[in-house]
């Protein structure tokens, strides 16, 4: 409703009542937090070896068995092969000794026919150990990764249509029970295939509760409470989720208790039903006022201040009139917008790739995976804040672009950094993670400022598909690791280095006039 700021004008800008719905609905994204990459842990393969029977060989041999290569200057064991058992134990039974008079290196190998020896080091139990997703089986981790995101994409179809029918609290609270439903259940799965189908059930709510509780905020809080709510405030509390995950996965290493005790943390949500309450915006556009008034005389009481007699004005609300549906059609129509559109969706894409490639990637790299997650966590929040300060004053197009290439340009250095200065290597993808949180951030209000207003719904949603793309595509990049390590950042970079390109080609937006019908009529060189 158009004049509603006008009409709720009274409630002013802050107050206790603005101030307790931000700080609640925040709250509701430390569940995204916690949820959203416990895969990191619950998904990480620990280093392993064939498993060799209780069956009569020697000390030497028992210990000859797994072939050894060099990999970086290091010997390791093979992962994925042994000498074959039948021809080692007769070299056994013979007195033969490894080494001497026998060059193992000639035996022939096999496959891990009896399964694999995990190691317990860092982790009890994760699903790779649980179902041996190991060798020919390592796709399916990615592709469990992968599930999550699929279920973005289904969540972010859905959820708007949902809200908008039946409202942005029951919406988000029926989400935050989906969630927490869909991890128990996950815990108890008794196979990879259940695994993966209760992990898509877990992306479409999470998805879900981010998008509600987002649109709820901007239309329950007042102008000033929005801005800091959509700039700083659903970011930083994801944050704080994101942050605590890895000293929650350090203190319980077994995946299924850990998914479980993620699940519960759902319950603290409960109480809020009470508190956070349903957008009056909404409530007056189903022509509930009877509804939308008592929230905004509470919110007043709250406050302090005093409501007038009459809140909603009965003309006002008759001139309310459905206005034309705007398509992707729409989109197709104009040249300009589909070029723009083109060059958007690339940029998500590549953002989301880089963004979710390198948050995935956090227990592959050396050291601590805990203290690694939580650096890569930590790097967001200052990514976060100066973004937003930087908006205010920076034109958005060299801005976009100069993180674009500050994350991929770091991602391509790090294949020349040796072995011996893994800390080096670590701090630069901490500062490709930096880069890509900067761009992940200023993407969102570009793309909005970029679009017509009729437009701008469709256009964010076709860019919000584009990015779940692009995080569907990450697990796979990532998986590219197994054959050579560089491959990812070659791949990543190159990506994040191109589309910084394309975006120079996109209009700037600082100190414009958001557009109403036609980008032409702002952007005539465009």
């Amino acid at each position: 409703m158009g004049d509603y700021d006008e009409d709720t004008a009274f409630l002013g800008q802050t107050g206790p009542y603005f101030w307790t719905t931000f700080f609640l609905l925040n709250t509701v994204f430390v569940s995204t937090g916690f949820n959203g990459l416990y895969i990191v842990f619950v998904g990480a393969a620990p280093k392993h070896h064939c498993l060799i029977p209780d069956v009569n060989l020697t000390d030497e041999w028992r210990d000859a068995i797994i072939p050894v290569r060099i990999v970086d200057g290091a010997e390791v064991q093979s992962q994925c092969s042994r000498y074959k058992l039948d021809v080692v134990r007769n070299l056994s039974a013979e007195g033969s000794i490894p080494g001497r008079g026998v060059n193992v290196t000639n035996l022939e190998q096999e496959g891990c026919l009896d399964g694999w020896i995990y190691s317990k080091d860092i982790y009890q139990s994760t699903i790779v150990t649980e179902w041996d997703l190991v060798c020919d089986n390592q796709w399916k981790v990615p592709f469990a990764s992968s599930t999550l995101f699929v279920g973005y994409l289904v969540g972010s179809l859905i959820s708007g249509q949902l809200s908008d029918r039946y409202g942005r609290k029951k919406v988000v609270f029926i989400s935050l029970g989906a969630q927490c439903l869909s991890v128990l259940l996950q815990s108890f799965s008794h196979s990879w295939r259940m695994f993966c189908i209760m992990f898509l059930f877990v992306g479409a709510s999470q998805i879900s509760i981010y998008i509600s509780a987002f649109v709820l905020g901007t239309e329950v809080l007042s102008k000033t409470m929005r801005v800091l709510f959509t700039t700083l405030g659903a970011f930083l509390f994801y944050c704080i989720g994101y942050m605590t995950l890895p000293w929650i996965a350090y203190g319980i290493r077994e995946w299924r208790t850990l998914l479980a005790v993620l699940s519960a943390t759902s319950v603290v949500y409960i109480p809020l039903w009470w508190f956070v309450p349903e957008s009056p915006r909404w409530l007056i556009t189903q022509g509930r006022v009877e509804e939308a008034e008592p929230i905004v005389r509470d919110a007043a009481r709250r406050n302090k201040v005093d409501a007038p007699a009459i809140i909603f004005k009965e003309s006002e609300l008759q001139e309310m009139s459905p206005s034309k549906t705007y398509t992707m059609l729409d989109i197709l129509k104009s040249k300009n917008i589909r070029c723009i559109t083109l060059m958007c969706l690339l940029l998500w894409m590549a953002i989301n790739i880089g963004y979710f490639g390198l948050s995935l990637n956090t227990s592959n790299l050396s050291g601590n995976p805990f203290m690694n997650c939580f650096l890569s966590a930590t790097t967001e929040v200052p990514a976060y804040v100066v973004s937003t300060w930087l908006l205010k004053k920076c034109p958005r197009r060299v801005l976009l672009s100069s993180f674009l290439v500050i994350g991929g340009g770091v991602l391509l250095l790090i294949q020349f950094i040796p072995d011996t200065l893994q800390h080096v290597a670590l701090a630069l993808e901490m500062t490709g993670k930096f880069g890509f949180t900067m761009a992940f951030s200023i993407v969102y209000i570009y793309t909005a400022e970029i679009y017509p207003t009729v437009l701008r719904n469709v256009g964010m949603g076709m860019c919000s598909s584009a990015a779940r793309i692009g995080s569907i595509t990450a697990p796979y990049v990532i998986y590219l690791g197994t054959y050579n390590k560089v491959l990812p950042y070659i791949l990543m970079g190159s990506l994040t280095i191109a589309s910084s390109v394309v975006n120079l080609f996109l209009p700037e937006t600082l100190h414009k006039d958001l557009p109403e019908t036609n980008c032409c009529k702002r952007h005539p060189k465009h």
